[in-house]
């Protein structure tokens, strides 16, 4: 039996949607627009800079306050869609998203850019965490198994395609507006599930009796907040001492957030994140994992364009597309692993992410010289991806295998949000890596060993994450 197979039947079960796969469509569709909204703004970074004039710390905020927002609130997000309907919640979050995206695509300097940009984000916190409980309480049986694959692969594959799709927008610079249709692209998209969500949505009860808890929700706002301003800024300002501070301040906070949750817990409250979904079997590790290979899946992506394009002198086009096998290769894997013989399933993730932890210093090695991609480098990142992929999305059903459907929403709230906070962990210390070595102007030479560097970096991130997978095999039926 598959991992995604050994998902609990829903406690509330409906016999689905009407129409199921068109709703199965239309929330994955908003998922996959949050997700690509991550990406698609690395290969767009140097028009953006040259348009508006952005400082470096400018532009890492453009990408990663986007991110900060969705990962602070998404745990949020799952508690109000519980207490005010999950379709309600849904739509509301994709109008937010939709909204500002529009203003990011009209935005004049960097300042309302990267304001808007934490405007999307809030509004993709919102929308993320009801997908998954759409589907454990739409669907059953077969129909949910693949849904949840669907889900799975939604996740996996909005980072990578979102550099190719950012590479072909800002390349095709239609109408002259550069790098803007990067985020206009969202508008019309959204426009149109919007209108079809008010008709597919299906009407889920509510939970009125859901409470917010407020001082978890501070501190860990505080936490995050604490720990990724410095993280983004530390590089272009030196890593002044208020850095550091912020640092030992968000660990501080951390602490703290656990025991205000516990006593919370014990006093019967509701906890932001509660003990019980962090019990579930698999969770923490598989967990851990995920955290890992999206932190060396990020940083890649984010230091390979910048090698792309500051380094070698490539276009927005050829850098996007350049990440294409990568992005083809996490993409089909994750969504098919299970066809892979029964008997390796167990160990699929384990292997896997020993053969990415392998792969990316050997690729490193190649690309030192500061030459241009030769064809047995660009099939070395397909497989790569590929290995990715068949790691990713059976963790990810480890992760949600053992939790009740009750929790769905709070579980996928947690695991979406270590997700983000890999990302903006992996572009800001493997960006500041790369961005260390590899001087400015940029040489090929220069641009190359930088890479080296930074890969066999995020190689020694994916041996750690098999490390954790291992540990993971040991709840998968």
């Amino acid at each position: 039996m598959t991992d995604l197979q050994t998902l609990p039947a829903a406690r509330t079960a409906t016999t689905g949607a009407a129409r199921p796969g068109p709703l199965l469509g239309l929330v994955l569709t908003g998922q996959f627009m949050a997700l690509l909204d991550i990406a698609i703004v690395n290969v767009a970074v140097p028009t953006i800079r040259s348009d508006l004039h952005a400082s470096g710390a400018g532009l890492q905020l453009v990408i990663a306050g986007y991110t900060i927002a969705y990962a602070v609130l998404l745990i949020t997000g799952a508690r109000l869609g519980a207490r005010y309907g999950h379709g309600r919640l849904f739509q509301y979050g994709l109008a937010a998203f939709t909204a500002a995206s529009l203003a990011c695509g009209l935005a004049p300097d960097t300042g309302w850019l990267i304001a808007f940009r934490v405007l999307q984000g809030v509004g993709a916190a919102l929308m993320v965490p009801q997908v998954m409980s759409l589907i454990q309480q739409t669907f059953t049986g077969a129909a949910r198994v693949r849904a949840l694959g669907l889900y799975s692969a939604v996740l996996a594959g909005g980072l990578a395609i979102g550099q190719v799709l950012g590479g072909l927008l800002v390349a095709a610079d239609l109408f002259g507006t550069g790098w803007r249709p990067v985020f206009l692209l969202n508008v019309p998209i959204g426009a149109v599930l919007l209108v079809l969500g008010r008709r597919l949505l299906p009407d889920l009860p509510a939970d009125p009796t859901r409470r917010f808890d407020v001082p978890g929700l501070l501190l860990l706002g505080g936490t995050l907040g604490l720990l990724v301003v410095p993280l983004v800024l530390g590089h272009e300002l030196g890593w002044p001492v208020w850095g550091w501070v912020m640092l030992g301040g968000s660990a501080v906070l951390a602490v703290l957030f656990g025991v205000v949750e516990w006593r919370t817990a014990a006093r019967g409250g509701q906890a932001l994140v509660p003990a019980r979904v962090l019990r579930a079997p698999g969770l923490l590790p598989a967990a851990g994992a995920l955290f890992l290979i999206m932190f060396g899946f990020s940083g890649f992506m984010f230091a390979f364009a910048l090698h792309q394009q500051a380094g070698l002198g490539s276009g927005a086009l050829k850098a996007g597309l350049l990440s294409g096998p990568v992005a083809v290769g996490f993409g089909i894997s994750s969504l098919h692993w299970q066809r892979l013989p029964a008997r390796l399933h167990r160990v699929l993730p384990t292997l896997a992410l020993a053969l990415v932890a392998a792969g990316f210093p050997l690729a490193g090695l190649a690309l030192s010289g500061g030459g241009q991609l030769g064809v047995p480098v660009v099939l070395l990142f397909a497989v790569l991806g590929a290995a990715a992929g068949c790691a990713y999305s059976p963790l990810f059903a480890r992760a949600l295998g053992r939790v009740d459907p009750a929790d769905a929403a709070d579980a996928s709230g947690v695991l979406v949000t270590v997700v983000q906070l890999a990302q903006v962990a992996g572009v800001a210390l493997l960006g500041t890596i790369f961005l260390g070595r590899v001087g400015y102007p940029a040489t090929p030479a220069a641009s190359g060993h930088a890479v080296l560097v930074t890969l066999t970096v995020v190689g020694a991130g994916f041996g750690l994450a098999a490390g954790f997978a291992r540990r993971t095999g040991r709840t998968a039926r």
